[in-house]
């Protein structure tokens, strides 16, 4: 079952990810992360309040804390690497922050089972082949380098969220954007500025703000029950979902080298699904 939970968080994230790249191309990709957390937050506010008024005892916190931190700078590198780059090869070069929880969660005792360990090396060659990273010197180095700051950054958050989530995945995320919001509120307040959002862009950042969020919410739920290691590569696969959404609404080319990337991360997935249960 968590399996599922972290594919599902694979493909919100996805499309969601999708969503913000095209925003951040006429919106600061600061902006665009402020205000969809900000959406995140009161949402995430009112299930608290309703749901759970009182917060759990345990060191989540500490946990959101670093989430919300390292989330929202990696968000903000991502963005602006999608906005300016290709997403087909961004996306596959920030996915594979995926590395950090496995080997933080390998080394904290966790043992996948063999077949597991092969799905888990086959689906992450086949995301960073999903669309097609010919870094060949014709892709611009800033969106390159953005995206591997944003996989380091993602990593860490995977990795908080899980351990965040051992305690309450409710409160963790509500934490993780109570500190994103507070970072992105004291910017502005030093800057002077919120990046020139009108209202007409309030649809697409509450669209953003809320998939982003239920994404969290799928992959600390799909942790708790399951392996960080396992359930950190099965989440990670949103880039085949940006990739298939980049060519089929921006038309951007679908190389071979993409399709037999797809394919191996659907074996991966098989396998580690098949191992794990």
């Amino acid at each position: 079952m968590f399996s599922l939970l972290a594919l599902a968080s694979s493909l919100v994230w996805g499309v969601s990810d999708f969503i913000a790249g095209v925003k951040a191309k006429d919106r600061p990709a600061a902006a665009v992360v402020g205000w969809s957390q900000a959406v995140a937050l009161l949402v995430m506010s009112v299930v608290i309040a309703i749901r759970s008024p009182h917060f759990a005892p345990g060191d989540w916190p500490g946990w959101a804390l670093l989430a919300g931190i390292c989330g929202s700078g990696a968000l903000v590198c991502f963005y602006a690497a999608l906005s300016t780059g290709t997403m087909g090869v961004v996306a596959p070069i920030a996915s594979l922050g995926v590395l950090v929880p496995v080997i933080l969660g390998v080394r904290e005792g966790e043992s996948p089972a063999p077949v597991t360990w092969v799905g888990i090396v086959i689906a992450v060659i086949g995301v960073l082949l999903a669309s097609g990273p010919e870094l060949n010197g014709t892709v611009s180095r800033r969106p390159v380098l953005l995206a591997c700051i944003a996989g380091a950054g993602f990593g860490v958050t995977l990795y908080a969220i899980d351990r965040g989530s051992a305690y309450s995945v409710a409160n963790t995320m509500w934490g993780m954007r109570l500190t994103s919001v507070a970072l992105f509120g004291a910017a502005a307040i030093a800057l002077r500025r919120a990046g020139g959002m009108r209202p007409a862009d309030a649809p697409v950042l509450i669209v953003i703000g809320v998939a982003d969020l239920t994404a969290n919410l799928l992959f600390g739920i799909a942790s708790s029950q399951g392996l960080v290691s396992v359930a950190s590569v099965l989440g990670s696969l949103y880039p085949v979902v940006t990739a298939a959404l980049a060519y089929a609404v921006l038309h951007e080319r679908l190389r071979p080298i993409q399709i037999v990337g797809a394919a191996a991360t659907v074996l991966g997935v098989v396998l580690i699904a098949g191992g794990s249960g």
